[in-house]
Protein backbone atom coordinates (compact mmCIF):
# COMPACT_ATOMS: atom_id res chain seq x y z
CA UNK A 1 0.00 0.00 0.00
CA UNK A 2 1.57 3.08 -0.95
CA UNK A 3 1.43 5.83 1.84
CA UNK A 4 1.00 9.81 0.90
CA UNK A 5 3.26 12.24 2.80
CA UNK A 6 2.07 15.70 3.17
CA UNK A 7 4.20 18.07 3.16
CA UNK A 8 2.21 20.74 5.10
CA UNK A 9 2.71 21.31 9.14
CA UNK A 10 6.35 19.69 8.91
CA UNK A 11 9.84 20.55 8.66
CA UNK A 12 10.43 24.42 9.84
CA UNK A 13 6.47 24.40 10.91
CA UNK A 14 8.08 21.85 13.91
CA UNK A 15 11.60 22.37 14.28
CA UNK A 16 10.91 24.94 16.89
CA UNK A 17 9.78 21.70 19.47
CA UNK A 18 13.25 20.83 19.88
CA UNK A 19 13.80 16.99 20.03
CA UNK A 20 10.34 15.27 19.86
CA UNK A 21 9.54 11.45 20.89
CA UNK A 22 6.83 9.35 19.88
CA UNK A 23 5.25 6.87 21.80
CA UNK A 24 2.52 4.07 20.28
CA UNK A 25 1.18 1.02 22.57
CA UNK A 26 1.92 -1.80 20.13
CA UNK A 27 2.66 -1.96 16.62
CA UNK A 28 1.28 -5.12 15.18
CA UNK A 29 -1.34 -3.87 12.46
CA UNK A 30 -2.10 -1.42 10.78
CA UNK A 31 -5.94 -0.10 12.23
CA UNK A 32 -7.59 3.12 13.04
CA UNK A 33 -4.69 3.92 15.97
CA UNK A 34 -2.13 3.38 13.53
CA UNK A 35 -3.82 5.73 11.13
CA UNK A 36 -3.29 8.30 13.36
CA UNK A 37 0.44 8.17 14.65
CA UNK A 38 0.43 7.74 10.40
CA UNK A 39 0.08 11.46 10.67
CA UNK A 40 1.69 12.55 13.74
CA UNK A 41 4.36 10.94 12.11
CA UNK A 42 4.30 12.88 9.07
CA UNK A 43 4.11 15.97 10.99
CA UNK A 44 7.66 15.08 13.28
CA UNK A 45 9.28 12.82 10.28
CA UNK A 46 12.40 13.52 12.33
CA UNK A 47 10.95 12.23 15.66
CA UNK A 48 11.93 8.69 17.53
CA UNK A 49 9.73 6.21 18.00
CA UNK A 50 8.73 3.67 20.78
CA UNK A 51 6.47 1.11 21.47
CA UNK A 52 5.84 -2.23 24.01
CA UNK A 53 6.42 -4.23 20.71
CA UNK A 54 6.93 -3.76 17.29
CA UNK A 55 5.53 -6.48 14.77
CA UNK A 56 3.89 -4.36 12.55
CA UNK A 57 3.86 -5.95 8.85
CA UNK A 58 6.54 -4.65 6.66
CA UNK A 59 3.93 -3.85 3.72
CA UNK A 60 2.69 -0.70 6.02
CA UNK A 61 5.96 0.26 7.24
CA UNK A 62 5.83 3.33 5.02
CA UNK A 63 2.85 4.29 7.15
CA UNK A 64 5.58 4.80 10.00
CA UNK A 65 8.08 7.27 7.46
CA UNK A 66 9.80 3.64 7.15
CA UNK A 67 10.80 4.03 10.60
CA UNK A 68 11.33 0.78 13.28
CA UNK A 69 10.23 1.70 17.19
CA UNK A 70 12.79 1.48 20.15
CA UNK A 71 10.77 -1.42 21.75
CA UNK A 72 10.67 -2.63 25.73
CA UNK A 73 11.70 -5.78 27.51
CA UNK A 74 8.62 -7.73 26.12
CA UNK A 75 9.69 -7.28 22.76
CA UNK A 76 12.07 -10.15 23.13
CA UNK A 77 9.71 -12.83 25.90
CA UNK A 78 8.37 -15.72 24.80
CA UNK A 79 5.43 -15.59 22.34
CA UNK A 80 5.48 -12.19 22.81
CA UNK A 81 4.53 -11.70 18.66
CA UNK A 82 1.31 -13.64 18.78
CA UNK A 83 0.45 -13.13 22.63
CA UNK A 84 2.04 -9.93 23.58
CA UNK A 85 -1.46 -9.06 25.62
CA UNK A 86 -1.15 -11.95 27.83
CA UNK A 87 2.17 -9.79 29.01
CA UNK A 88 -0.46 -6.73 30.34
CA UNK A 89 0.39 -6.43 33.88
CA UNK A 90 4.26 -6.52 32.90
CA UNK A 91 3.47 -3.03 30.50
CA UNK A 92 3.48 -0.51 33.25
CA UNK A 93 6.75 -1.92 34.15
CA UNK A 94 7.70 -1.33 30.51
CA UNK A 95 6.60 1.63 29.26
CA UNK A 96 8.41 3.23 32.35
CA UNK A 97 11.70 2.38 31.24
CA UNK A 98 11.49 4.27 28.33
CA UNK A 99 14.36 6.82 28.76
CA UNK A 100 12.78 9.95 27.16
CA UNK A 101 14.46 12.48 29.22
CA UNK A 102 16.79 14.29 26.44
CA UNK A 103 13.35 15.10 24.34
CA UNK A 104 11.70 18.52 24.44
CA UNK A 105 8.14 17.42 23.72
CA UNK A 106 6.80 13.53 24.20
CA UNK A 107 3.48 12.88 22.09
CA UNK A 108 1.64 9.90 23.10
CA UNK A 109 -1.03 7.62 21.07
CA UNK A 110 -2.63 5.56 23.75
CA UNK A 111 -5.64 3.12 24.13
CA UNK A 112 -3.63 1.38 27.22
CA UNK A 113 -0.45 1.97 28.32
CA UNK A 114 1.67 4.85 25.85
CA UNK A 115 0.32 7.27 28.07
CA UNK A 116 2.39 6.69 31.17
CA UNK A 117 5.25 7.35 30.24
CA UNK A 118 8.09 9.13 32.85
CA UNK A 119 8.38 12.78 31.97
CA UNK A 120 9.78 15.93 33.59
CA UNK A 121 8.69 19.19 34.62
CA UNK A 122 10.55 20.67 31.69
CA UNK A 123 9.14 18.54 29.09
CA UNK A 124 5.86 18.77 27.21
CA UNK A 125 4.07 15.95 27.11
CA UNK A 126 0.16 15.61 25.34
CA UNK A 127 -1.46 12.46 24.90
CA UNK A 128 -3.96 11.51 22.21
CA UNK A 129 -6.14 9.14 23.92
CA UNK A 130 -8.60 6.74 21.63
CA UNK A 131 -9.90 5.40 24.77
CA UNK A 132 -8.64 5.05 28.87
CA UNK A 133 -8.23 0.81 29.32
CA UNK A 134 -11.50 0.00 27.78
CA UNK A 135 -11.47 -3.50 29.92
CA UNK A 136 -9.96 -1.41 32.96
CA UNK A 137 -12.22 1.12 33.22
CA UNK A 138 -16.01 1.42 32.10
CA UNK A 139 -16.20 -2.12 29.87
CA UNK A 140 -14.43 -4.47 32.40
CA UNK A 141 -17.30 -6.43 33.39
CA UNK A 142 -18.74 -6.83 29.35
CA UNK A 143 -15.02 -7.94 28.93
CA UNK A 144 -15.05 -10.44 31.39
CA UNK A 145 -18.59 -11.71 30.52
CA UNK A 146 -17.53 -12.33 26.85
CA UNK A 147 -14.06 -14.02 27.83
CA UNK A 148 -15.99 -16.22 30.01
CA UNK A 149 -14.09 -15.20 33.30
CA UNK A 150 -16.85 -14.21 35.02
CA UNK A 151 -16.30 -16.35 38.69
CA UNK A 152 -13.49 -18.62 39.68
CA UNK A 153 -10.14 -17.85 40.30
CA UNK A 154 -8.96 -16.87 37.00
CA UNK A 155 -12.09 -14.05 37.12
CA UNK A 156 -10.70 -13.33 40.71
CA UNK A 157 -6.90 -13.27 39.54
CA UNK A 158 -7.82 -11.25 35.95
CA UNK A 159 -9.73 -8.61 38.26
CA UNK A 160 -7.00 -7.69 40.29
CA UNK A 161 -4.63 -7.17 37.59
CA UNK A 162 -7.35 -4.51 36.37
CA UNK A 163 -7.41 -3.02 39.79
CA UNK A 164 -4.02 -2.53 39.28
CA UNK A 165 -3.93 -1.39 36.06
CA UNK A 166 -6.94 1.95 36.91
CA UNK A 167 -4.68 2.87 40.06
CA UNK A 168 -1.67 3.07 38.04
CA UNK A 169 -3.73 4.17 34.96
CA UNK A 170 -4.98 7.32 37.08
CA UNK A 171 -2.21 8.08 38.56
CA UNK A 172 -0.08 8.71 35.93
CA UNK A 173 -2.26 11.16 34.20
CA UNK A 174 -1.17 13.76 36.40
CA UNK A 175 2.42 13.27 34.14
CA UNK A 176 0.07 14.69 31.11
CA UNK A 177 0.10 18.28 30.13
CA UNK A 178 -2.69 17.68 27.28
CA UNK A 179 -5.27 15.37 26.69
CA UNK A 180 -6.50 14.99 23.11
CA UNK A 181 -9.78 12.88 22.67
CA UNK A 182 -10.64 10.89 19.98
CA UNK A 183 -14.44 12.15 20.33
CA UNK A 184 -16.41 13.89 22.77
CA UNK A 185 -17.79 10.00 23.93
CA UNK A 186 -13.88 9.23 24.99
CA UNK A 187 -13.52 12.76 25.99
CA UNK A 188 -16.49 11.98 28.65
CA UNK A 189 -14.55 8.59 29.20
CA UNK A 190 -11.00 10.53 30.24
CA UNK A 191 -13.12 13.04 32.66
CA UNK A 192 -14.39 9.80 34.49
CA UNK A 193 -11.46 8.08 34.73
CA UNK A 194 -8.63 10.63 35.07
CA UNK A 195 -10.76 14.01 36.30
CA UNK A 196 -9.10 15.45 33.55
CA UNK A 197 -10.26 17.77 30.43
CA UNK A 198 -10.14 16.69 26.98
CA UNK A 199 -9.82 18.94 23.63
CA UNK A 200 -11.95 16.70 21.27
CA UNK A 201 -9.93 16.01 17.84
CA UNK A 202 -10.58 13.59 15.61
CA UNK A 203 -9.42 10.85 13.56
CA UNK A 204 -7.75 11.58 10.50
CA UNK A 205 -10.03 9.43 7.69
CA UNK A 206 -8.82 8.89 3.85
CA UNK A 207 -11.87 10.53 2.55
CA UNK A 208 -10.28 11.17 -1.09
CA UNK A 209 -9.47 7.37 -1.72
CA UNK A 210 -13.27 6.76 -1.25
CA UNK A 211 -14.86 7.30 -4.93
CA UNK A 212 -19.02 8.43 -4.52
CA UNK A 213 -21.05 6.04 -5.10
CA UNK A 214 -24.02 6.80 -7.26
CA UNK A 215 -25.92 3.19 -8.02
CA UNK A 216 -26.29 1.64 -4.86
CA UNK A 217 -27.62 -2.40 -5.18
CA UNK A 218 -29.70 -4.28 -2.61
CA UNK A 219 -27.55 -5.55 0.03
CA UNK A 220 -26.93 -4.38 3.24
CA UNK A 221 -22.59 -4.71 3.75
CA UNK A 222 -21.02 -5.23 7.33
CA UNK A 223 -16.99 -4.64 7.50
CA UNK A 224 -15.40 -4.99 10.59
CA UNK A 225 -12.85 -6.90 12.91
CA UNK A 226 -15.09 -10.21 14.21
CA UNK A 227 -14.70 -9.58 18.19
CA UNK A 228 -17.05 -9.56 20.54
CA UNK A 229 -17.78 -5.55 21.29
CA UNK A 230 -18.19 -5.36 17.41
CA UNK A 231 -21.45 -7.62 17.76
CA UNK A 232 -21.23 -8.75 14.14
CA UNK A 233 -23.08 -12.20 15.52
CA UNK A 234 -26.04 -10.37 16.49
CA UNK A 235 -26.31 -8.67 13.35
CA UNK A 236 -26.23 -11.84 11.08
CA UNK A 237 -28.85 -13.38 13.90
CA UNK A 238 -31.06 -10.00 12.75
CA UNK A 239 -30.87 -11.00 9.35
CA UNK A 240 -31.59 -14.27 9.72
CA UNK A 241 -35.22 -13.21 11.52
CA UNK A 242 -35.20 -10.93 7.89
CA UNK A 243 -34.95 -13.31 4.81
CA UNK A 244 -35.48 -11.50 2.28
CA UNK A 245 -32.79 -8.88 3.13
CA UNK A 246 -29.26 -9.83 2.26
CA UNK A 247 -25.95 -9.08 4.17
CA UNK A 248 -22.29 -9.30 3.01
CA UNK A 249 -19.99 -9.19 5.59
CA UNK A 250 -16.52 -8.50 5.16
CA UNK A 251 -13.89 -9.26 8.19
CA UNK A 252 -12.37 -12.33 10.22
CA UNK A 253 -11.55 -12.65 13.69
CA UNK A 254 -12.41 -14.76 16.83
CA UNK A 255 -16.29 -14.60 16.36
CA UNK A 256 -16.22 -15.67 12.93
CA UNK A 257 -17.27 -18.82 13.28
CA UNK A 258 -20.48 -17.82 15.78
CA UNK A 259 -21.47 -15.50 12.70
CA UNK A 260 -21.07 -18.57 10.69
CA UNK A 261 -23.49 -20.73 12.40
CA UNK A 262 -26.03 -18.09 12.63
CA UNK A 263 -26.04 -17.64 9.11
CA UNK A 264 -29.12 -18.01 6.78
CA UNK A 265 -28.85 -18.12 2.94
CA UNK A 266 -29.29 -14.34 2.86
CA UNK A 267 -26.07 -13.61 4.69
CA UNK A 268 -22.87 -13.76 2.59
CA UNK A 269 -19.90 -14.07 4.85
CA UNK A 270 -16.73 -13.18 2.56
CA UNK A 271 -13.82 -13.59 5.59
CA UNK A 272 -10.91 -10.80 4.85
CA UNK A 273 -10.80 -9.17 1.58
CA UNK A 274 -8.26 -6.48 0.21
CA UNK A 275 -9.07 -3.42 0.78
CA UNK A 276 -9.97 -2.82 -3.37
CA UNK A 277 -12.93 -5.46 -2.44
CA UNK A 278 -14.05 -3.60 0.68
CA UNK A 279 -14.31 -0.03 -1.55
CA UNK A 280 -16.18 -1.43 -3.42
CA UNK A 281 -18.78 -3.38 -1.65
CA UNK A 282 -19.02 -0.09 0.25
CA UNK A 283 -20.08 2.28 -2.82
CA UNK A 284 -22.37 -0.43 -4.19
CA UNK A 285 -24.21 -1.22 -0.84
CA UNK A 286 -27.66 -0.18 -0.19
CA UNK A 287 -26.29 0.61 3.21
CA UNK A 288 -23.80 0.31 6.44
CA UNK A 289 -24.54 -1.69 9.70
CA UNK A 290 -22.70 -1.24 12.41
CA UNK A 291 -24.15 -2.17 15.99
CA UNK A 292 -20.78 -1.62 17.81
CA UNK A 293 -20.53 0.95 21.09
CA UNK A 294 -17.42 2.34 19.08
CA UNK A 295 -14.79 5.11 20.84
CA UNK A 296 -15.03 7.05 16.92
CA UNK A 297 -15.67 4.27 14.39
CA UNK A 298 -13.58 4.85 11.12
CA UNK A 299 -15.20 2.62 9.37
CA UNK A 300 -18.41 4.28 9.46
CA UNK A 301 -17.08 7.42 8.08
CA UNK A 302 -15.61 5.70 5.42
CA UNK A 303 -19.28 4.04 4.17
CA UNK A 304 -20.77 7.53 4.24
CA UNK A 305 -17.01 9.16 2.31
CA UNK A 306 -18.60 6.27 -0.43
CA UNK A 307 -22.00 8.15 -0.42
CA UNK A 308 -23.41 4.73 1.24
CA UNK A 309 -25.65 5.92 4.49
CA UNK A 310 -25.65 4.36 8.12
CA UNK A 311 -27.88 2.51 10.30
CA UNK A 312 -25.95 2.54 13.63
CA UNK A 313 -26.38 1.59 17.60
CA UNK A 314 -26.62 5.27 18.55
CA UNK A 315 -24.19 5.18 21.37
CA UNK A 316 -20.72 6.25 21.30
CA UNK A 317 -18.63 7.91 18.43
CA UNK A 318 -21.41 7.09 15.85
CA UNK A 319 -23.72 9.85 17.52
CA UNK A 320 -20.79 12.41 16.04
CA UNK A 321 -20.61 10.85 13.09
CA UNK A 322 -23.64 10.01 11.50
CA UNK A 323 -26.89 12.28 10.79
CA UNK A 324 -29.98 11.11 12.12
CA UNK A 325 -32.83 13.50 10.62
CA UNK A 326 -35.84 13.66 8.49
CA UNK A 327 -34.37 16.39 6.36
CA UNK A 328 -32.86 14.77 3.45
CA UNK A 329 -30.17 17.99 3.03
CA UNK A 330 -28.56 16.55 6.63
CA UNK A 331 -29.53 12.85 6.98
CA UNK A 332 -26.88 10.11 6.48
CA UNK A 333 -28.03 7.21 8.35
CA UNK A 334 -30.41 6.39 11.73
CA UNK A 335 -29.67 4.78 14.94
CA UNK A 336 -30.99 1.94 17.14
CA UNK A 337 -30.72 2.15 20.37
CA UNK A 338 -30.56 -1.40 22.05
CA UNK A 339 -28.35 -4.16 20.81
CA UNK A 340 -30.77 -6.58 20.26
CA UNK A 341 -32.37 -8.63 17.34
CA UNK A 342 -35.43 -6.57 17.35
CA UNK A 343 -33.92 -2.40 17.73
CA UNK A 344 -31.99 -4.42 14.07
CA UNK A 345 -34.91 -5.16 12.27
CA UNK A 346 -37.05 -2.36 13.59
CA UNK A 347 -34.29 0.06 12.40
CA UNK A 348 -33.88 -1.45 9.16
CA UNK A 349 -37.97 -1.48 8.79
CA UNK A 350 -37.41 2.67 9.26
CA UNK A 351 -34.40 2.89 7.29
CA UNK A 352 -36.12 1.42 4.21
CA UNK A 353 -39.88 3.64 4.81
CA UNK A 354 -37.58 6.77 4.92
CA UNK A 355 -36.94 8.94 2.22
CA UNK A 356 -33.68 8.28 -0.04
CA UNK A 357 -30.55 8.96 1.43
CA UNK A 358 -28.48 11.23 -0.76
CA UNK A 359 -25.13 10.24 -1.64
CA UNK A 360 -23.70 13.79 -2.33
CA UNK A 361 -25.39 14.27 1.17
CA UNK A 362 -22.99 11.48 2.82
CA UNK A 363 -19.79 12.31 1.53
CA UNK A 364 -20.10 15.85 2.19
CA UNK A 365 -20.26 14.83 6.42
CA UNK A 366 -17.62 12.56 5.73
CA UNK A 367 -15.47 15.86 4.68
CA UNK A 368 -15.54 16.97 7.97
CA UNK A 369 -12.98 14.20 9.40
CA UNK A 370 -10.16 14.74 6.92
CA UNK A 371 -6.52 13.92 7.45
CA UNK A 372 -5.87 17.35 6.30
CA UNK A 373 -8.22 18.76 9.60
CA UNK A 374 -6.51 16.05 11.79
CA UNK A 375 -3.49 17.41 11.61
CA UNK A 376 -4.25 21.34 11.59
CA UNK A 377 -5.98 20.39 14.81
CA UNK A 378 -3.75 18.61 16.66
CA UNK A 379 -1.02 20.83 15.63
CA UNK A 380 -3.17 23.35 17.23
CA UNK A 381 -3.65 21.88 20.49
CA UNK A 382 0.66 20.93 20.51
CA UNK A 383 1.35 24.57 19.89
CA UNK A 384 -1.14 26.25 22.78
CA UNK A 385 0.30 23.49 25.03
CA UNK A 386 3.99 24.36 24.39
CA UNK A 387 3.35 27.97 24.62
CA UNK A 388 1.52 27.60 27.91
CA UNK A 389 4.88 25.19 29.11
CA UNK A 390 6.70 28.80 28.52
CA UNK A 391 4.09 31.13 30.09
CA UNK A 392 2.56 32.52 27.12
CA UNK A 393 -1.60 31.49 27.61
CA UNK A 394 -3.10 32.90 24.64
CA UNK A 395 -6.48 31.04 24.73
CA UNK A 396 -8.58 33.29 26.84
CA UNK A 397 -9.93 31.64 29.85
CA UNK A 398 -14.06 31.74 28.54
CA UNK A 399 -12.57 29.91 25.90
CA UNK A 400 -10.55 27.57 27.86
CA UNK A 401 -13.88 26.91 29.89
CA UNK A 402 -15.92 26.16 26.95
CA UNK A 403 -13.82 23.75 25.15
CA UNK A 404 -14.66 20.86 26.72
CA UNK A 405 -18.51 21.57 27.57
CA UNK A 406 -18.89 22.07 23.93
CA UNK A 407 -17.52 18.96 22.60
Amino acid sequence: MAHVVHTNLVANDVRRFGRVAIVHDWLVAYAGSEKVLEQIIQMWPDADLFSIVDFFPEQHRGALGGKHASTSFIQHLPRSKSSFRSYLPLMPLAVEQFDLSSYDLVLTSSHAVAKGVLTGPNQVHVSYVHSPIRYAWDLQHQYLEEAGIKRGFKSWLVRSVLHYMRIWDQRTAHGVDAFVANSAFVGRRIRKAYGSDATVVYPPVDVERFELGTQHEDFYLIASRMVPYKRIPLIVEAFAAMPGKRLVVIGDGPDLERAQALATPNVTLLGYQPDSVLVDHMQRARAFVFAAEEDFGISVVEAQACGTPVVAFGRGGARETVIDSHDPELATGLFFEEQSVAAIVDALERFEAHAPFRPEVCRRNAQRFTAERFRREFMGVVERTVRASQGVDDEPALTRARRWRSA
